[in-house]
């Protein structure tokens, strides 16, 4: 009632408006009808005449409408609609690649009940999650490790040398340049 007599495509502009109806959950109001007809009984069925939009919540059963064309032609058309069911959030994906676990100790014994305590406390965790706190959220000590998909792949012991900057390109250049400084 909306769009008046729209020829070819009154059953299309039908199915639109009913699709957008259920989309935003609300039922728009039947226009130029302000009286139901005596003819119905509309105390009979779960039928009445709608003369205010209202809202069309969602419930344990989906959304479903009628929608008629009657055309010039004579031909005859009814579809029944039905509301997608509301899906699940999907979850999260579960990465499949390795995610290094970085721990570190003050000694190798240390080092050692660092990773089985780890290994043991993390069972059914995010791989990037824990990647990431044990990166981030934990001492860099002298003794490190790497773990990959709970196997230990490198394993060392931090030197104390310090950290030596050599820009090349502003000079002579030769084999080996910086080497004394590296240690």
């Amino acid at each position: 009632s909306n769009l008046g007599h729209t020829q070819a495509a009154a059953g299309v502009a039908g199915v639109i408006k009913m699709v957008m109806a259920m989309r935003h959950g609300v039922v728009p109001r039947s226009l130029h009808v302000d009286e139901p007809t005596p003819h119905v009984d509309w105390s009979a069925g779960a039928v009445e005449l709608v003369t205010d939009r209202a809202a069309w919540p969602v419930t344990d059963h989906p959304r479903r409408a009628g929608v008629s064309s009657f055309g010039l032609s004579g031909t005859n058309a009814h579809v029944v609609l039905e509301h997608e069911p509301v899906a699940p959030a999907p979850e999260p994906p579960v990465p499949t690649e390795l995610v290094p676990w970085v721990i570190s100790a003050r000694s190798a014994a240390g080092l050692d009940a660092q990773r089985d305590s780890v290994l043991a406390s993390v069972a059914g965790a995010h791989p990037a999650r824990v990647g990431r706190a044990l990166a981030v959220e934990r001492s860099a000590l002298e003794h490190r490790s790497v773990l990959l998909g709970g196997v230990e792949v490198a394993r060392g012991v931090v030197g104390g040398g310090g950290v030596c900057f050599v820009f090349s390109g502003q000079g002579s250049q030769w084999l080996g340049m910086g080497r004394g400084l590296a240690g």
